[in-house]
């Protein structure tokens, strides 16, 4: 997953929860535009304090694993 994915799955998990970019900026308060440019891909110097924030509030947690050699399911319907 690349920046721009991350971007773009937060965009949808924050649409899921039905909250606004201006709700989510107001709430944590950081700038609309932080969170417009994380969710585009366009900035790469949002810092990881941030992105834990926005996800904690969306009820969602940063997890790290292991990379393995074999593509995931998720992978292989994407390549389609």
């Amino acid at each position: 997953m690349d920046l721009r994915d991350f971007g773009r799955y937060i965009a949808t998990l924050r649409k899921a929860k039905k909250v606004s970019q201006k709700t989510l900026a107001h709430d944590l308060s950081i700038s609309r535009a932080t969170i417009s440019s994380l969710e585009n891909g366009t900035s790469s110097n949002v810092g990881i304090k941030t992105v834990l924030q926005i996800l904690g509030y969306l009820g969602y947690e940063l997890t790290c694993k292991e990379k393995s050699p074999f593509p995931t399911f998720e992978e292989l319907r994407n390549e389609r």
